[in-house]
């Protein structure tokens, strides 16, 4: 798999990065080109010499040398990987990326690149465990980039823990899966509707819920990473969209069932957007002011296009049509009548009465379809989406 592949190494600060050099043997032996870019704290544990020696390359270790630029713009040596692989990332690394700093050869070679992006970081536990190094994880995540999780055991500081660079045959076996292993949803298209939908009452105001959006944009990049093409239509959110999936932003329920039908033919649809129930008879032209008599206006509705039941029974239904249920009370009863209804394969049902839901970064769910409950334990909302893009992979056969 490896063969005449391009892989740009960058190695950054840290005890571990002596296992970058077994690495780099193991892609060299299996048919790879490696070249490198060794940050100023790499080299305070590996030398440029070391590295040159076993990747047979120049190593790259200054944004300004005039020789290097000459030879090898950092711009061409960002375009020209197939892949591109940080290990060990520290997180003074880790914090430029999801910073979007261009302060050296190295961040600026990941913030010029189009190509695929792992992350292997290393750091001691506590550091691992702080919340500003995760949120910067999550950040990272969410713009597509892989992110290989630090394998637990002793650490050079004489603390244990999880913070461990994995060894460079398990770091070569990630390598291997996840930039050049067959994806099973290659070929297959997937329509993910995600967030809220806000339905105008005049032109300031709007019926709408608190749905972030965040449980349907994590399914379109668990799609996306299994090598599904993902059109994700959205709602208003303030989250980005992931990498490589293409976005249609939307406002209101009308808005969002005409984007799902253009978005037609496709093998898979996830409705995971909060979509209003109702919507105003009559938008007024211009803002709905306070009555001097003190008489509350009437706000006449009618029923919204139900996105989910359309798509079930559209003459280009998708193979697979998956809805959520997000439910107040007799959350299995009412999901139940929901698949029924809407004609759908299964029913993702989330119980919103208690715990945070919206907004949250996790998610308690009964899957529902003809053949029963399966109740999955509370878990991330990335976690939910590698388990319903899973269901579909196995679906799909």
């Amino acid at each position: 798999m490896f063969t005449d592949k391009n892989i740009l190494l960058v190695i950054s600060g840290g005890i571990a990065a002596y296992k970058s050099l077994a690495l780099i043997r193991l892609i060299k032996k299996a048919g790879g080109r490696v070249s490198c870019i060794l940050t100023k704290g790499g080299e305070q544990f590996v030398t440029p010499l070391s590295v040159a020696a076993l990747s047979e390359a120049p190593v790259y270790t200054d944004l300004f040398s005039l020789k290097d630029e000459t030879e090898m713009g950092h711009i061409r040596l960002a375009r020209e990987a197939d892949a591109i692989v940080v290990a060990p990332a520290s997180a003074n690394m880790i914090a430029r990326l999801a910073g979007g700093f261009a302060q050296d050869l190295a961040s600026t070679c990941l913030l010029a690149a189009d190509s695929p992006i792992m992350i292997a970081p290393a750091m001691n536990p506590v550091m691992w465990n702080n919340p500003a190094v995760q949120d910067n994880i999550s950040t990272l995540k969410r713009r597509g980039m892989h992110i290989m999780p630090p394998a637990s055991g002793d650490m050079a500081c004489g603390e244990t823990g999880e913070g461990r660079l994995p060894e460079a045959e398990d770091l070569f076996a990630e390598i291997e899966r996840f930039f050049f292993a067959p994806k099973p949803l290659n070929g297959k298209h997937a329509l993910v509707t995600a967030g809220p939908t806000y339905e105008p009452i005049d032109p300031v105001r709007f019926i709408g819920n608190h749905s972030s959006g965040k449980q349907g944009y994590a399914i379109a990049h668990a799609l996306r990473q299994a090598g599904a093409t993902v059109t994700l239509i959205s709602g208003p959110t303030a989250l980005q969209t992931p990498h490589g999936v293409k976005r249609i932003d939307i406002q209101s329920a009308e808005d969002m069932l005409s984007a799902a039908e253009s978005a037609l033919p496709a093998d898979i649809a996830i409705c995971s957007a909060a979509v209003a129930d109702w919507t105003p008879v009559h938008i007024a032209d211009s803002k709905i002011k306070k009555q001097a008599s003190g008489e509350i206006p009437a706000l006449n509705l009618r029923e919204n296009p139900d996105i989910l039941k359309t798509l079930a029974n559209h003459k280009k239904r998708p193979r697979i049509v998956i809805g959520f249920a997000a439910e107040t009370n007799d959350l299995i009863a009412n999901a139940q009548a929901k698949i029924k209804k809407k004609n759908c394969d299964y029913i993702c049902a989330n119980d919103v009465s208690g715990a945070q839901v919206f907004g949250a970064e996790d998610n308690h769910v009964h899957l529902i379809s003809a053949r029963g409950v399966t109740e999955w334990p509370r878990m991330s909302k990335d976690g939910v989406a590698q388990k319903i893009t899973d269901l579909i992979i196995e679906e799909l056969g």
